[in-house]
């Protein structure tokens, strides 16, 4: 299974060839119980994760929250028991994971709630602004927060940004491009749906005549977003219209009242990472 094998890698990434401190501070058959404790009200996630750090190193893993809930400042989320030295050494891992994981879930859970207090339909979607070998895991904390992982990779959809359309000698010749060589290649690229990113309503309506299902608004004017957003679905109704750039808590009920999506990528390059920690005391 992934999971377990990046866990793996994970405990392997910090224990290097050994907890040269443990190893010498703590005797080997000492036993320990602890509690994991956030230090601020949070959106609980990555506790799954966390487990199964505990459960390769043999200790006793005992939630007390959940993935998605609300915990105030103090409150316990998780209680740990076992033998002492691999309780220190999943520690760091385990509140990483836990610190990133929820500091994700709860700025996405404020946009979620902001956007939808407008919109209940409004979807908030994560981007590929990941960081490298833990996007899954960022995925999810957004799905915990109440958000949308949108494409995992790109072999996920087929989304033609500005420098496809650049390379390619237009926004026509782009489209034109990806549909003759589906044709070629067995028909239509979908199972895959085909988004357009653009920046002008000219080139919103190009987009939807020549095949978009989704065009994604990116960092237009606010006056211009809304514009665009309703022109697209009165003359292409079916089409999504999905809204990109410097989307906030603060500012999204503004755009959720004419976008079917709103996409931020702060939700995973710049979510600060909320704070636990674990207390341990020896078992006598």
């Amino acid at each position: 299974m992934r999971r377990a094998r990046d866990i793996r890698r994970f405990l392997d990434e910090d224990v290097g060839r050994g907890d040269v401190t443990s190893d010498r501070v703590v005797p080997p058959d000492a036993r320990a119980r602890g509690r994991i404790v956030a230090k601020q009200d949070a959106v609980v996630a990555g506790l799954a994760e966390a487990a199964e750090v505990f459960g390769a190193l043999g200790v006793r893993f005992d939630p007390a929250a959940r993935d998605g809930g609300r915990v105030t400042a103090g409150a316990a989320v998780a209680a740990v028991e076992g033998n002492a030295r691999a309780i220190l050494k999943g520690e760091r891992v385990a509140l990483n994971i836990i610190q990133r994981m929820s500091g994700i879930a709860t700025m996405t859970r404020r946009v979620v709630e902001a956007g939808r207090s407008v919109n209940p339909r409004l979807v908030v979607a994560a981007t590929r602004k990941t960081t490298p070998g833990f996007r899954a895991y960022e995925k999810r904390a957004v799905e915990v927060g109440g958000g949308d992982a949108h494409r995992h990779g790109l072999d996920d959809m087929v989304l033609v940004k500005d420098n496809h359309i650049r390379v390619a000698g237009g926004l026509e010749a782009a489209m034109d491009a990806l549909f003759h060589r589906a044709a070629s290649g067995g028909g239509r690229p979908l199972a895959h749906k085909v988004e357009v990113e653009v920046s002008s309503l000219e080139d919103a309506l190009s987009a939807c005549r020549l095949g978009a299902e989704i065009v994604m608004l990116d960092n237009m004017p606010l006056e211009d977003l809304e514009t665009t957003s309703r022109s697209v679905k009165g003359a292409f109704p079916a089409v999504v219209v999905e809204v990109s750039g410097n989307i906030t808590a603060e500012n999204v009920g503004r755009v959720a009242a004419f976008a079917d999506v709103v996409s931020v990528g702060a939700l995973t390059h710049s979510a600060p990472a909320c704070d636990f920690h674990l207390k341990v005391e020896p078992i006598r």
